[in-house]
């Protein structure tokens, strides 16, 4: 829908009420002022009305049910437009990404298939798998960049301890979290049905160790990936706060553990939006491989590559972004708790919200995102 749209229904819902009110002489409602904090967010050069604006950010902030925002930084046209902090927080503040991980593992292994270390549509190289007569052999590494790997990995159990991802980084499995990954058995067809799961990124960042060097000690395998996510990825994009985790066998903990300021996780998702090009031009990640991360799998019409998609859903299912407000190209990072890198190619905007918000709240505010969005025209 349309901003027009919104406020064609809006003044048509209000329209009853207003001429009620206008025929007892009562005073039209008015938007409270800005403050001097919500004004001074937005920039000179914002591509879109800076009061406007600046109140649709304000209430990302403010609104009521939309959890706790802590940060907020909005690119137009390649140019920060907006950016806000919280008290306690600033643009020096580190924030967790939880799940937001997944698509930097997916431009991890991007490149290396770029690099001809990996092929996509091979049977993935863990060599648990190529046991004679393991079906698990069949499983690709498009599999598992899409989430259809066929694993026995639940990302959500009740108790809690009993889930997949719970147990892999804090319990039995937090040594050595990819083998832990890796041992599950098959629970379905490879490639038939999607699982969201933060154990199927590990096992990608343990492929992508295994890529970078032949040894299994771990300072190895991390110094292997830290230096080429350093080289390739985070340096050329001047991602300087970026901090990724690893776990104790060298690992990449590539599903749910990385740490980046709100400004530098802004300029990961203007190198996706730009096809895999770093602001000066060169190109970081193949223009393709940003194609095939934004393209729905076949077993999931909103999921790409370790990525989200703004894309309908069967009646019924939860719907993680706003294909009724956005571009059907939209993407996203989203994390545990409200992290969103919202992207949206068509109106040059990348949206970074950060912050604690519950399944509810989450919501909420991301009506409030689309509420920032939908004052940029798709072009």
């Amino acid at each position: 829908m349309t901003l027009t749209s919104r406020l064609h229904n809006r003044a048509a819902l209000l329209a009853p009420a207003l001429l009620m009110l206008a025929g007892c002489g009562a005073a039209m409602p008015e938007e409270a002022p800005l403050s001097d904090e919500a004004l001074a967010a937005v920039t000179a050069d914002a591509g879109a009305p800076k009061d406007q604006l600046a109140r649709q950010i304000d209430e990302i902030f403010t609104a009521p049910g939309v959890g706790e925002t802590r940060a907020v930084v909005l690119m137009a046209n390649g140019k920060i437009a907006a950016e806000r902090y919280a008290p306690g927080y600033d643009a020096d503040t580190r924030f967790v990404s939880w799940s937001m991980a997944k698509t930097v593992t997916g431009v991890l292994i991007g490149m290396l298939v770029s690099d001809g270390l990996l092929a996509l549509d091979a049977p993935a190289p863990v060599p648990l798998w190529q046991r004679p007569g393991d079906p698990r052999a069949a499983i690709t590494l498009r599999h598992l960049l899409q989430m259809r790997s066929g694993l026995r990995h639940t990302e959500s159990g009740e108790p809690p301890y009993e889930s997949s991802e719970v147990r892999m980084i804090f319990l039995d499995g937090r040594d050595d979290m990819a083998r832990w990954a890796e041992e599950q058995p098959l629970e379905a067809a490879p490639g038939k049905q999607f699982e969201y799961s933060s154990n199927t990124s590990v096992i990608l960042a343990d492929i992508a160790a295994r890529a970078l060097t032949t040894s299994d000690k771990p300072e190895a395998r991390r110094k292997a990936v830290a230096d080429y996510l350093q080289a390739r990825l985070f340096g050329p994009l001047g991602m300087a706060s970026m901090v990724p985790e690893f776990d104790a066998s060298g690992t990449l903990i590539g599903g749910s553990l990385m740490h980046a300021t709100a400004r530098d996780w802004a300029k990961l998702g203007e190198m996706l939006r730009l096809k895999g090009r770093a602001p000066g031009g060169e190109q970081l990640v193949p223009s393709r491989w940003v194609e095939a991360m934004v393209t729905p799998s076949p077993a999931r019409a909103n999921y790409g590559f370790q990525t989200w998609l703004n894309r309908e859903l069967p009646e019924g299912e939860e719907q993680p972004l706003f294909p009724d407000r956005a571009p059907k190209s939209l993407f996203s990072l989203i994390g545990h708790m409200g992290q969103y890198v919202l992207v949206s190619p068509e109106q040059r905007v990348t949206l970074v919200r950060l912050g604690h918000s519950g399944s509810a709240e989450r919501q909420a505010m991301l009506q409030q995102a689309a509420d920032v969005l939908e004052l940029y025209p798709e072009s």
